[in-house]
């Protein structure tokens, strides 16, 4: 990092808004601690009547609307038809624990932001701002993420399903698996989902501490040398805060890397029906691992490639 003019003079700046920052970080805080279990109430009890009051709705619509559907061939039809309950039984549960989740992420962070927002180049009265937003505005947010998820269950996911029972183009060909090819989905499928999770979940954790410390170097090399985002003082409270938060960004990278490892593993049957091959599927299983840790290195600044071989 080159070293700016009036190093210490930035540096002094720097630090006489430290008071500063701790000041809103505390009000952030009081107010999210106010605010928040309104907003997680409003947010939980709302999305989970609506989830738990349209459930029957949406199982039986469901199961209805793809047995009728000629978009689909025979085969896959009674393959969604088999597996469908697990999503349906499943969908429930983790909707009503993201919906908690959400509703303390949303009621945490968005009276937290404000207060910090308050202190903007365009913002007057800064002073009565950064007491008041974020705390009706919030509130009203709840309500509208409710209305809005209402919305979606409601009448677009019926929508979308009604369109999968429209009638077919006389030139249109149902989708459809050969059943030949199922057996070797499947393995593959069985194979790539363990594997998979298994192996770019400890890629993601081992990187996760690279990610952690090389966020911190970059954000406080921006914040002393006032340079990216936080060229104005004005955003100086705002470089506190992104360091605060980083290592929640950090363990949202690994948690999303997680997620995905599970789709990433089951895709390897949709690769074996493509290329009737179980063999690209395996290679697949061993490849995407490596693309992986290749494209987290591009990420992270480390070295190019991937230690890992690329291919069965």
């Amino acid at each position: 990092m080159e070293v700016p003019v009036g190093f210490l003079r930035k540096l002094w700046s720097f630090l006489s808004f430290l008071p500063f920052f701790l000041l809103l970080l505390l009000l952030g805080l009081l107010k999210a601690a106010l605010v928040g279990p309104v907003v997680v109430g409003i947010i939980f009890i709302g999305n989970s009547a609506v989830i738990i009051g349209l459930w029957t709705a949406h199982f039986v619509w469901t199961y209805y609307c793809v047995a009728k559907t000629k978009k689909l061939g025979l085969v896959l039809k009674i393959l969604v038809l088999v597996s469908l309950p697990v999503p349906l039984v499943l969908w429930p549960i983790f909707g009503i624990v993201g919906c908690l989740l959400g509703g303390v992420g949303y009621g945490f962070f968005a009276p937290l932001l404000a207060t910090f927002e308050a202190v903007g180049e365009n913002v007057t009265e800064k002073f009565y701002h950064c007491f008041v937003d974020g705390c009706w505005s919030t509130i009203k947010g709840a309500c509208i993420v409710v209305q809005d998820f209402t919305d979606f269950c409601f009448h677009s996911y019926f929508s979308y399903m009604d369109e999968l029972i429209e009638k077919v183009l006389p030139d249109e060909k149902p989708m459809d698996i050969k059943l030949s090819k199922l057996p070797s989905c499947l393995l593959a499928s069985l194979i790539g989902i363990p594997v998979d999770v298994l192996l770019i979940t400890a890629v993601a954790l081992w990187k996760s501490p690279y990610m952690l410390l090389r966020g911190w170097k970059r954000l406080l090399e921006d914040l002393i040398g006032r340079e990216g985002p936080f060229l104005e003082t004005v955003c100086v409270p705002f470089a506190g805060l992104a360091i605060i938060l980083w290592p929640l960004a950090v363990v949202g990278a690994v948690i999303i890397s997680i997620i995905s490892s599970f789709f990433l593993g089951l895709y390897s049957g949709v690769i074996v029906h493509q290329e009737d091959s179980l063999q690209m599927g395996l290679a697949y299983i061993v490849s995407v691992v490596s693309l992986f840790d290749e494209y987290v290195n591009d990420l992270l600044y480390l070295r190019e490639g991937s230690c890992l071989p690329s291919q069965a």
